[in-house]
């Protein structure tokens, strides 16, 4: 009997150092705080943890691992497994990606984005650029074209936004740039602050952004149809962490991302159709651009920084035109499904 029992025994803690040694969390970092933008993040965690029947969770921290700038050099050295970074934060990290931030490349819907984002993503130089820093592209944040917020007298024409300090990043700067604006780069969580401060002028985000950073309770007017472009932000993974994934743990990941990006872009359909009411509620003006200033502003900004683009490109060995061109393929076979 005293066998059975210390056969028992050792067995029930052979299982449990089994079932302890198989749990794995990841660390995840993101920033700000839980909104629609990280929602297929939180959905990723979700599926992964059904999967797995709790045996591999990610542990999402806002803030608490990392800054967002940094957020790549993190990823880099394995501070933590799996990050959400915006690729205009540090351009010369990441230059196979910022195509898609470059202005008016006609993406008009947030299926699109993911398509186009899918397809950039897929390509050998983009991978080989990310891999620099360890990093596996796992998945995009689409988010619509984005719109600014201001204050007093709307910014409703091109000499208007002449001398103009405005929040933007990326390719979006640029344009903005290209019409005579001051743009400035500071960090999303940084926006409210520097609009409140008079750093800036006026902040140019997707619609959640300006409510998950509070600008548009600052703001008098809005911009309904400017649509200069938007950032591209990918969640990417460590890569030596992803390669030492058990083969079941790596498939709970690999086919949780397009269930986590559907429950996305549900998610943000349903903030886009109350976006309206909000700006009722806040009494915010709806400002619409002028078509004949729409098509100065894409001749000023589109093909010149594309061509100047495209030409840095290749002169640092990136495939430049070929990069382009994909997004542009992808847009026209995308639409033709």
């Amino acid at each position: 009997m005293n066998k059975m029992l210390t056969g028992a025994i050792a067995a029930a803690v052979a299982v449990s150092f089994v079932t302890e040694a198989s749990a794995l969390e990841w660390n995840v970092s993101v920033w700000g705080k839980r909104r629609a933008f990280t929602e297929h993040v939180e959905k990723l965690a979700e599926l992964v943890s059904e999967k797995t029947n709790g045996e591999f969770t990610l542990n999402i921290s806002y803030g608490g691992l990392s800054k967002n700038k940094e957020n790549l050099d993190g990823i880099s050295i394995g501070a933590f497994e799996m990050a959400q970074f915006c690729a205009g934060y540090h351009r010369d990290k990441n230059p196979t990606i910022t195509v898609l931030e470059l202005p008016f490349l006609g993406v008009n819907t947030l299926e699109e984005e993911v398509a186009v984002a899918n397809a950039v993503y897929a390509h050998p130089a983009v991978q080989a650029d990310l891999a620099r820093w360890n990093a596996k592209l796992l998945m995009t944040s689409p988010m619509p074209q984005y719109n600014i917020v201001g204050t007093g007298e709307p910014r409703d024409t091109l000499a208007k936004m002449k001398g103009m300090r405005v929040r933007a990043t990326g390719g979006i700067g640029k344009a903005f740039e290209a019409v005579g604006a001051v743009p400035t780069s500071v960090t999303a969580t940084e926006a409210y602050n520097a609009m409140e401060s008079g750093v800036v002028d006026t902040v140019a985000f997707a619609q959640h952004a300006h409510l998950a950073y509070g600008t548009i309770n600052r703001a008098d007017w809005w911009t309904s149809n400017l649509n200069p472009g938007t950032v591209n932000c990918p969640v990417v993974v460590n890569i030596d962490a992803y390669e030492d994934l058990s083969p079941e743990f790596k498939a709970a990941l690999d086919s949780s991302v397009a269930p986590a990006i559907d429950h996305y872009l549900a998610n943000y359909g349903a903030l886009l159709d109350k976006w309206e009411g909000i700006l009722t509620e806040k009494g915010v003006t709806k400002v619409v651009i002028a078509e004949s200033e729409l098509a100065e502003f894409r001749k000023l900004a589109a093909d010149p920084i594309r061509e100047k683009w495209i030409a840095d490109m290749e002169a640092q060995g990136i495939p430049g035109q070929e990069l382009y061109d994909l997004v542009q393929t992808t847009l026209k076979e995308t639409r033709a499904n």
